[in-house]
Parts: structure tokens; sequence; C-alpha cells
């Protein structure tokens, strides 16, 4: 992987592959497709793709791998080329939404998220957003999703904090909680905090 490769059928990851991986679940695998199993690629929870224990540093090449990302029915993530697919080790989520973009079209307000591939996502009913707890420090974990797979992006700090000054109060089943509107649909941030 030295040169980044101008399309992704250049690539082969079954050098050196583990074949314990067992199959993707739910996927179909194509006539003539390898299954190459665990090829030590990590993608670390800051975002940072890892091949055999160093960062990969060319972002073209990140690029590349990312638009091939897939989750199976058990979670696991896979790289799956029209040749091969290949297991990889995701530590939270396998992108970041580093930007947010709000749009206001005849008065529906629509929340467009950039990840670090420069990927586009409208958060809908499709692309929900969610957020999770931390069990260690208690803080959010806010991510949205990016596929139907239920693959996401995590939003980072600074964009959540600009989705927080967006928020509504909401009474939810005698709770208040706030929550943010996109495209018509509504998304629960957390417990509304007495002020």
């Amino acid at each position: 992987m030295q040169d980044t490769p101008g399309k992704i059928e250049n690539i082969t990851f079954a050098q050196g592959a583990d074949s314990t991986c067992p199959p993707p679940r739910g996927i179909d695998q194509r006539p003539g497709q390898i299954i190459c199993g665990d090829i030590d690629m990590r993608i670390d929870t800051h975002g940072v793709w890892h091949y055999q224990g160093s960062p990969i540093n060319r972002h073209a090449l990140v690029k590349l791998f990312s638009t091939v990302v897939r989750r199976d029915a058990d979670g696991q993530y896979w790289l799956i080329t029209p040749a091969e697919m290949a297991c990889i080790h995701v530590e939270d989520a396998p992108f970041l939404a580093v930007e947010v973009d709000v749009t206001n079209d005849k008065g529906v307000r629509c929340l467009k998220f950039r990840t670090n591939v420069d990927k586009w996502v409208t958060a809908d009913a499709d692309h929900p957003i969610r957020v999770d707890t931390n069990a260690k420090s208690g803080e959010p974990r806010p991510y949205i999703q990016l596929t139907k797979d239920g693959t996401e992006a995590r939003i980072i700090r600074s964009v959540f904090y600009e989705l927080a000054e967006l928020a509504i109060e909401a009474d939810i089943n005698g709770k208040r909680i706030l929550c943010i509107e996109s495209c018509g649909a509504r998304f629960q941030m957390g417990a509304a905090t007495e002020t």
C-alpha cells in the first residue's frame, strides 16, 4: 500500500490476512469474491486509520477505503471490494462528523453534517441522531447514522455544542428533554438541566 491507488479495485487484502474471522453475516458473497478475514486494520476512537500498527497518513487512501466500509448484521465492520471482503476493527464509530451546516427551506430546518472523509449527510428519519452516555465520564457521545446498515459517524464535541445551541426543550413522559429537529424529524439529546 505504498502508493495511493486510483481505484479500490487495485487494492488487495488477501496477502497476510488472518482467515480466522468468520464471513460477514447478512452480506452476500459474490461469485469469485474472496473472504480475506482480519487484515489488521483498525480505526481508533479519534477516527485515525491504522494498518498493521501504523497510522495511515495519506488522506486520499483513507477516503478510498471509506467508500467500501460496510457493517454486517452482527455489527462487525468490513471493507468490501468487488474482489474481496476484509474484516476491520473499529473502536467507536468509523467516521467523525466534523462540521454542521444549518439550512432553512420554506421554514423547515435541516442539519447537514460533513464527515472527516468529506461525505455529507442530512439528519432525517433515515439518518437519525442518537446520543449515548460515556459510562466512565458521564459525557454525552452523539452519533449520526450514515447508511442503512447502521454505519455511524460520531459527532465531535464542537459540533455537538453547536447543536446544543439549536436545541429546544420538550416534555417527554413528564421529563424535560433537550431535542434537536432536522428535516421534520426530532431527536433527543438528553435531559434539560435546571438553570
